[in-house]
């Protein structure tokens, strides 16, 4: 967050006027001076990951409005890791993730598997109450099309894993919407590209950022775009436009 700020990366994500929103792997312990200002119209909460002082994930909420109540997981797994936020509002929830990456050489699949089971039936007993609004960097391809090149890290690399993607659907079957893949179809766009091999100027990225939606509101979707040339980043911005 403090880079983004260093570059005046937040001002494309003000030109959007956006009423909420979200970032994650922000690896700072408080507001960088220039952000505060910069969003002095927002209603703002940092959750700092415990294990590395911020220097390690961390996500952080802006609101023009105000939540009724924010939190993050509340139960001791993950916890100290500062990768989720819950935001209550009067008509839905808000929910903000940076998930957990497998690892290089999948070392980390447990822990993967553990986190998915855990926030699975989270979303769901939020969903129960009231339609949830899901966004962030959700370290996932689900299908060959979100991903450059699928037969070369199928099983191998994070991300592309048959069980993560298999957690990816079993969320979309509780009852949920991949806004963006819904409003697209087969349309072959990224969110992330490696700082290897000019990955993004031969756009031989990943889609792993979402906008997931409720069933039952996805037809308050207007769209669900990527920001494709916003850069400072190695990922793109995701933009939802709802009426709700």
């Amino acid at each position: 967050m403090r880079a983004c700020a260093k570059k005046s990366g937040h001002k494309s994500i003000l030109a959007e006027a956006a009423d909420v929103i979200f970032l994650s792997e922000t690896k700072c312990t408080e507001w960088p001076v220039d952000l505060e200002s910069a969003f002095k119209d927002y209603h703002k909460t940092l959750v700092v990951s415990k294990k590395n002082k911020g220097g390690y994930a961390g996500v952080a909420l802006l609101s023009k409005i105000k939540p009724i109540k924010v939190r993050s997981l509340d139960k001791e797994l993950f916890a100290d890791e500062g990768r989720l936020i819950i935001a209550e509002y009067t008509r839905f929830y808000f929910v903000g993730a940076y998930v957990p990456n497998s690892g290089r050489g999948l070392v980390n699949l447990g822990g993967r598997e553990k986190w998915e089971d855990l926030f699975l039936e989270k979303i769901k007993d939020l969903d129960s109450k009231k339609p949830v609004i899901y966004a962030g960097d959700l370290n996932v391809a689900h299908n060959e099309i979100d991903l450059a090149n699928p037969e070369s890290n199928r099983n191998k690399t994070a991300g592309f894993t048959d069980q993560e993607r298999g957690w990816f659907t079993r969320l979309l079957d509780a009852g949920f919407k991949d806004t963006y893949r819904e409003l697209h179809g087969d349309k072959k766009e990224y969110t992330f590209w490696s700082y290897m091999g000019n990955a993004r100027s031969k756009n031989v990225g990943w889609r792993l950022d979402y906008y997931v939606v409720s069933d039952r509101i996805f037809s308050k979707v207007k769209s669900s775009e990527i920001r494709t040339s916003v850069m400072g980043s190695d990922h793109a911005p995701v933009v939802l436009e709802i009426d709700i």
